[in-house]
């Protein structure tokens, strides 16, 4: 079998997906962060579809490093790691398709049919008790955890973070028996995240993510040692060399690697090995719901090192919600998804969908 197309589209001008065909006609689908979607198209364009075609899709290993070869070269690895990441997510889904075998039983099996997911709210514009009503909402639907984005993206310790006031809020809502995540994006110094997660300390938040801005590992270190919550951390972290330092130098207590932004799977494979060495639990970062969220799925479910509920992103999304490019949607039940039981990733695409959304921008459209 040879790889003969590496085709990338941008559907509703925001997410990027990879499809790749083969000469036996096995087709894979890859997706890569939804963030620079014109960078990360032109890097698989120009620079790791050429390395690719012709090239036999089971040999993930070859193809990987050969594009971090070429990645390592042309520009920084948080822009080529993603793209890179798409690539082989769908390399990956035409081995398991090939074989006729789900994605999960290439990673050694599962331990676990259906993951536990978190309601993860990326809105910034709710006043505390308008998010803590929302997420009483979620509680009912099922879901036993919401993630809050609070603070002031691309701000230090700005006088209009209300973050304590919206987990007290919530708390009161939801009573305790409820987790509640706090991500400040990189918004605090560490003096200030010292004092605002003592408060949280008191109201039981289940993690603080990524509290300091992504290049203070030793404030993390230090943040982690000051507090009893844990740190969160991982998602702007791309390579295995990356995970590294952060667990040696930040030592956050969860570490949170992200497939479509990490390399694909192939690396989050030698990511896991890494962290799992150093003793830490992982959970995901996961903002986007579908072949991101599949592949996730067939990971966890046969990892005992990533024991909690998993990031799904509740905000209204037009691929998913709009116009559906799968056939048959994953979906959320009493706060659990299934894992896919077809080959591969175990997806259904629509490409009639998929090329509209490429096609129309927008229409009628929501992106997050």
């Amino acid at each position: 079998m040879r790889v003969t197309e590496v085709e990338c589209l941008i559907l509703d001008g925001t997410y990027p997906y990879v499809i790749i065909r083969t000469d036996e006609g096995i087709s894979g689908y890859g997706e890569t962060f939804r963030r620079g979607p014109h960078v990360q198209k032109s890097a698989i364009d120009t620079i790791f579809a050429p390395l690719v075609i012709g090239k036999d899709p089971f040999d993930t290993a070859e193809i990987w490093d050969a594009m971090y070869s070429a990645g390592n070269v042309a520009g920084p690895s948080g822009a080529l790691q993603t793209a890179a990441a798409a690539i082989d997510i769908a390399l990956w889904d035409i081995k398991g398709k090939a074989l006729g075998l789900p994605l999960y039983k290439l990673l050694g099996g599962k331990r676990k049919d259906r993951i536990r997911v978190y309601a993860s709210s990326l809105r910034r514009d709710l006043m505390p008790v308008e998010e803590a009503k929302r997420a009483a909402k979620f509680q009912e639907q099922g879901y036993t955890g919401y993630k809050m984005h609070s603070a002031v993206p691309g701000a230090i310790d700005h006088p209009d973070d209300r973050t304590v006031d919206h987990v007290r809020e919530m708390r009161a809502a939801c009573g305790d028996d409820f987790d509640i995540l706090v991500d400040v994006n990189g918004a605090y110094s560490l003096h200030y995240a010292i004092e605002i997660g003592k408060q949280l300390e008191d109201y039981g938040v289940f993690h603080f993510e990524q509290p300091l801005p992504i290049w203070d590992l030793d404030g993390m270190a230090s943040l982690a040692d000051a507090l009893t919550i844990p740190i969160a951390a991982g998602e702007t972290s791309y390579t295995r060399w990356e995970f590294l330092e952060l667990v040696t130098r930040g030592r956050p207590d969860i570490v949170q690697p992200d497939v479509i932004k990490c390399g694909g799977i192939s690396e989050l494979i030698n990511i896991a090995a890494i962290v799992n060495s150093h003793g830490k639990p992982m959970t995901v970062h996961n903002t986007q719901p579908i072949i991101s969220t599949a592949a996730h799925l067939h990971w966890i479910s046969g990892r005992k090192d990533v024991p909690y509920a998993q990031e799904y992103n509740i905000e209204p999304i037009s691929i998913r919600d709009d116009r559906p490019i799968l056939r048959e949607p994953l979906q959320v039940v009493d706060g659990y998804i299934t894992v896919p039981e077809k080959p591969g990733l175990g997806l259904d695409f629509d490409e009639d969908a998929m090329r509209w959304w490429s096609e129309n921008t927008g229409k009628p459209g929501h992106q997050n």
